[in-house]
């Protein structure tokens, strides 16, 4: 789990909480179907969760070997979070088309976004390969080309769905996030009540609103806190350590991304008013699970220019 830490909160407070967001949110999602309650987070007309991808009949390759190709490209897409599989396309399927042209005394592979249409959506040449390992069907040669061309690929779809999402009103490109907020639990004094305030207070923004009610939510967001008292610190005196969760779940339950906050304070010093802290500690998650939400619905993507053949606005 990758963790990112923000500046601390003003050391003057009872309670410094440095923010490390965890879980998916980093990831672009490429064509990723996000289930069926949350399919207005991207685009109404998503592409099937599976990519396709094809043996190739015309990659200067044995049968055997194309279809090696074919398995190498396919792993290295699912190495870079896309769902893809090597088989024939089906009715419905995106799909990548594979081949190979000769430059010289190199081969460069050729790829090509389809649309279950048969139209070309995107397409990109790989680095040139020795031609020998090439034409001998080399497996490290394969494997190491589509490695070396996974991630302009993950990049097209990405770009792709982002222009789905762009012609989409629904998207949230194209509209604020709807978040239920939970509340929170397990906090000492009156934690529980000042945190859920506050976060209320300071979530809300230009690009997501928060309400207390699922129907209709893009995400929903729990708080908990953990609290060890009693705990060794680093001077030798006993601490409390008090951890703050900021779970964000998509609307069928799946985890998001946690916005976490963490720190060592001084023993029973949050048992009564939680005062500024629970104000300064909510406002930085607020941003926390502001980054959570934009990265993994990809608002902030960048839209593949549109050709010809891109999806047009949904109605």
């Amino acid at each position: 789990m990758r963790r990112f830490r923000s500046p601390l909160l003003s050391l003057c407070l009872p309670l410094a909480l440095p923010l490390a967001l965890g879980g998916c949110f980093s990831l672009s999602r490429p064509f990723a179907d996000p289930g069926q309650q949350a399919r207005y987070l991207t685009a109404a007309n998503l592409p099937p969760a599976r990519l396709a991808v094809p043996t190739p009949p015309n990659a200067l390759l044995s049968d055997d070997a194309a279809a090696l190709w074919a398995h190498d490209v396919a792993q290295a897409m699912v190495n870079q979070s896309v769902p893809a599989i090597a088989q024939p396309r089906k009715k419905g399927d995106w799909w990548v088309k594979l081949s190979a042209t000769t430059h010289g005394n190199t081969v460069v592979p050729h790829y090509v976004i389809m649309t279950p249409e048969g139209k070309v959506r995107a397409e990109t040449d790989g680095p040139a390969v020795d031609m020998a390992g090439w034409s001998s069907g080399d497996r490290l040669t394969l494997q190491n080309t589509a490695i070396q061309e996974a991630p302009q690929l993950a990049t097209l779809l990405t770009g792709i769905q982002a222009n789905m999402m762009q012609q989409d009103p629904h998207s949230l490109m194209n509209r604020a996030a709807k978040i239920c907020f939970k509340g929170v639990t397990g906090a000492p004094g009156d934690g529980n009540v000042s945190l859920a305030r506050a976060f209320y207070s300071s979530f809300p923004d230009k690009t997501n609103t928060v309400t207390t009610t699922e129907k209709g939510a893009d995400f929903i967001v729990r708080g908990t806190v953990d609290l060890k008292t009693g705990t060794p610190g680093n001077t030798g005196h006993p601490v409390d350590h008090i951890e703050i969760v900021w779970h964000v779940l998509t609307p069928d339950g799946k985890e998001a991304g946690a916005a976490t906050q963490l720190h060592d304070i001084a023993p029973h010093s949050l048992d009564g008013a939680w005062g500024d802290t629970a104000d300064m500690a909510a406002e930085e998650a607020a941003q926390g699970v502001r980054t959570i939400v934009t990265n993994y619905s990809g608002r902030e993507n960048a839209p593949l220019p549109e050709t010809k053949d891109s999806p047009k606005k949904a109605a």
